[in-house]
């Protein structure tokens, strides 16, 4: 990064659309690369910025209770050898199952946590919270193909939201069954009719769900980046 000024770089790091939660997984991670303590890298930044800083302020920006300035990022990236956030490659999010239309497709959290497959966490969403299913088979075409992927957030553990309602949701029945449909509800309460998104295949009525979740964003399958 020598052939850069650093008027350059600052203009590279957008600290308006880093959320406090990827900033402090950033330092602790520069402070774990590089040995430093947090008195260590309060001392040699507070050489570098316009800012005092002692071992407070560095406490609060890991714990996500203070700003880091673009200022700051760039000193704390020359002084720990830490690559600067957009250097550094997307977060990743899990993908907890599959979803479907047939009794092959496996239930839901097939995986122990953190041992499913991961895919890079798409540019339009924080990997906060987010949860991926994959699309087997060909029964939602044509708004979804075999092998998309579809991101949600379980705002909730259990239960279907009355915002979810009349939209796409990713959703396990009471079988464990995963489903990816339109929730509408059903004729009496604790009951959903489930939508098929594909014209000619047949929807369900009055099903019993355990949750359902909204799509939040809905990946083709060649634009995924699987790790």
């Amino acid at each position: 990064m020598n052939f850069l000024t650093n008027a350059t770089l600052l203009s590279m790091i957008d600290t308006k659309n880093l959320p406090y939660s990827e900033l402090n997984v950033w330092l602790a991670n520069a402070l774990n690369s590089s040995g430093l303590s947090q008195s260590a890298l309060a001392a040699k930044l507070d050489r570098l910025v316009q800012k005092q800083v002692d071992r407070s302020v560095i406490n609060k920006m890991v714990l996500g209770s203070r700003k880091i300035s673009a200022e700051e990022m760039l000193s704390i990236s020359e002084i720990t050898g830490f690559p600067l956030p957009n250097e550094t490659e997307r977060p990743t999010v899990a993908v907890a199952g599959q979803v479907g239309a047939g009794a092959m497709v496996p239930v839901f959290d097939a995986y122990e946590k953190g041992d499913g497959p991961q895919v890079e966490c798409p540019p339009q969403l924080s990997s906060h919270g987010i949860v991926a299913v994959e699309i087997v088979g060909d029964s939602m075409e044509p708004v979804y193909s075999d092998g998309d992927l579809l991101f949600y957030t379980r705002d909730t553990p259990d239960g279907v939201p009355i915002d979810v309602i009349g939209h796409r949701c990713v959703c396990e029945d009471s079988n464990g069954m995963g489903w990816v449909k339109q929730v509408r509800m059903g004729s009496e309460p604790g009951l959903f009719n489930l939508i098929s998104l594909n014209p000619s295949a047949d929807n369900q009525h009055n099903i019993k769900l355990k949750w359902a979740a909204r799509v939040r964003l809905h990946l083709p399958a060649e634009l995924a980046k699987r790790i």
